[in-house]
């Protein structure tokens, strides 16, 4: 099993907006640093090589990353060890808090890259239901055998 993750932002203006360049001006060298990260399998993009153009939900101002990992603790060094802290550190900089979850993990038979649709429903289940196998976060996260790990 691998570790497929989407999260997702509200931005506080257009992305090619002054008040967005601390985050957009960033997202290439994160991407690459993905990329190239122990763990890593995949990632939502366009042609362009990121996702920001990439619209799933009725409101523009919402942003998309979508992408899958080897296993949790991949994932979490990339998160919480990489440059990619600094990014987080400065979300509300550049998004404004959503009242519904913003971003979720779930497990995928290896190989199988999850479509937009399964990732907007892992979101809606973990906002209605909280945490569980089928959808969790850094806070309550569930092993590919849907048992809580402990941390």
């Amino acid at each position: 099993m691998q570790l497929a993750q989407i999260n997702i932002a509200k931005a506080i203006a257009p992305l090619d907006s002054p008040a967005m360049a601390g985050f957009t001006g960033r997202i290439d060298e994160i991407n690459q640093l993905a990329d190239i990260h122990d763990g890593f399998v995949w990632r939502l993009k366009d042609d362009s090589g990121d996702a920001l153009s990439i619209s799933v939900f009725d409101d523009p101002t919402i942003v998309i990353n979508m992408s899958v990992w080897r296993d949790l603790e991949s994932f979490k060094q990339f998160v919480y060890y990489s440059a990619h802290l600094e990014l987080l550190k400065g979300k509300r900089n550049w998004f404004t808090p959503l009242k519904q979850a913003h971003f979720a993990m779930w497990w995928v038979e290896d190989g199988t890259i999850p479509s937009l649709e399964e990732a907007k429903a892992k979101l809606k289940r973990l906002t209605a239901l909280g945490a569980s196998a089928e959808a969790f976060d850094f806070r309550s996260p569930h092993g590919p055998d849907g048992q809580p790990v402990l941390s």
